[in-house]
This record gives structure tokens, C-alpha cells and sequence, in this order.
């Protein structure tokens, strides 16, 4: 699936729920479902910077597509970048780098945190982007 479809599957997820305590809950369930980082990729070069809890997000490059594993010490910033890897991880750099993420705004996610953790998405977003435009441009050499 490419990221389009994705986002178009994420959408219609959230589009089941109501209101916006039942999307919570669905984002802290999706944190307990993403697996848990090994300490050894919870390293101060994968901490994003600028978020209200600790998050890591860790980029491998294979086959051509960057591949991204991530934590978070906190149950629905862990969501959030579950969500992030799910969207981002197991496509092309260029894709990755290009992404509108559109589906951010069409569930409402940024206009429903609080302001700190919606600057911690928007940094997310640019250190997965900035991973896979420099994973782009080692394998290209």
C-alpha cells in the first residue's frame, strides 16, 4: 500500500468514533500496540527533540524503502508516532519526503492536542522526513 491508501484506511478508522474521547482511546490503545523500542536504539540520536514526552523514532534503510521503528514513554504520544510509522514506514524516501499527511487534519488529530504535543507531531514529522531525505541521498552515492 502506498501512503495514500494508508492514510484513506487511517481516515476511515477514525470515522467510526464519535467523539473525540473514543478517538483517544483508540490512539492510546494503538501506543499499546506498537512494540517497544530495544534500549539500544533509545539512544540520544534517535530522541525527537521538542516533544512533551520521550520519543525515539529509529529509520533503517532496505530494499530501496526507509523502515521505521518507534517508542515513546507515554501511552498516546506512542500512538501518535505508531501512527506516524504506520503512514511513513516501508516506503521509498522520495514518497516519505513528499507526504502531505493529509490524514492529520482529516481526523482532526493537530486541532485536538494540547499545543505541546502538536508541535511534538509536527517535529516528528520533520525528523522522519529529514531520516529519509538523508537515507535517500547516502544510498543514491
Amino acid at each position: 500500500m502506498n501512503i495514500k491508501e494508508i492514510e484513506e484506511e487511517i481516515v476511515s478508522e477514525f470515522a467510526l468514533f464519535d467523539d473525540w474521547m473514543d478517538k483517544y482511546n483508540y490512539i492510546i490503545d494503538m501506543g499499546k500496540s506498537v512494540d517497544t523500542l530495544d534500549d539500544s536504539m533509545k539512544k540520544k540520536d534517535y530522541l525527537i527533540s521538542g516533544c512533551q514526552s520521550q520519543v525515539w523514532v529509529y529509520p533503517e534503510y532496505k530494499d530501496g524503502k526507509v523502515y521505521f521503528k518507534a517508542d515513546s514513554d507515554a501511552l498516546i504520544t506512542k500512538g501518535i508516532v505508531g501512527l506516524l510509522t504506520r503512514v511513513m514506514s516501508g516506503q521509498p524516501p522520495k514518497d516519505i519526503v513528499e507526504a502531505d499527511l493529509e490524514f492529520i487534519d482529516k481526523i482532526g488529530l493537530k486541532e485536538h492536542l494540547s499545543q505541546t504535543r502538536s508541535n511534538g507531531l509536527v517535529n516528528m514529522i520533520k525528523q522522519m522526513k529529514l531520516y529519509a531525505l538523508a537515507l535517500q541521498t547516502k544510498h543514491q552515492n
